[in-house]
């Protein structure tokens, strides 16, 4: 089995949500044999923004140059990794109501036509169909599933647009308030894991 792991967190020392995607790993290698686990932090990655040369490299017809295929490499890196993997675990901090911009650009980057979706006559129909995805949130005073959050359910949605439909979410919402409570469901959820 291949995870992937990807952190968005900006805080390299004490973040939550990396802490609970490491317990998360540790207990899949419990249940779980030959476990290889291929990491990726978007904030610490030097993810590029979408750019007027990349757009223009995406959308060709035809074969690219040489110019259009170095202008995508960062994104076929990206898109090769989440396609070898069989589990994705996105450990990411609500930041203002959604999602740490690095995070952001990480989607933009793999959101391939002919890669991780493609457009039919019925819309777009995700390629990734298969694959089991565990979504880490953590949050001072967001909700998950709330009116205000714009993080957890964005995650799941474009997940769900690459044909990712196995969603697990770990909520660890609400932590300026009643963390211990929180910290102890995540916890039980993943201890309670048996099989991915």
């Amino acid at each position: 089995m291949t995870i992937l792991n990807i952190n968005s967190s900006s805080n390299r020392q004490n973040s939550i949500s990396t802490t609970y995607a490491e317990k998360l790993i540790t207990r899949i290698k419990e249940v779980e044999s030959n476990v290889t686990v291929k990491e990726r932090h978007t904030t610490y990655s030097d993810l590029p923004f979408l750019n007027e040369e990349m757009l223009a490299s995406l959308f060709v017809k035809g074969e690219r140059t040489a110019e259009q295929e170095e202008a995508l490499k960062t994104s076929q890196q990206l898109v090769d990794e989440i396609l070898n993997a069989d589990t994705i675990i996105i450990a990411a901090p609500i930041y203002n109501f959604s999602v740490p911009a690095s995070l952001k650009a990480y989607f933009d980057l793999i959101a391939r036509a002919g890669l991780t979706f493609q457009y039919t006559e019925n819309g777009p129909v995700g390629l990734l169909q298969g694959k089991k995805a565990y979504v880490i949130v953590s949050s001072g005073g967001t909700e998950i599933d709330s009116d205000i959050d714009f993080a957890g359910r964005y995650i799941k949605h474009f997940l769900s647009f690459i044909g990712i439909s196995d969603i697990e979410m770990i909520k660890l919402d609400q932590l300026m308030f009643n963390a211990e409570e929180k910290q102890e469901q995540a916890n039980n959820l993943i201890e309670e894991l048996q099989t991915v």
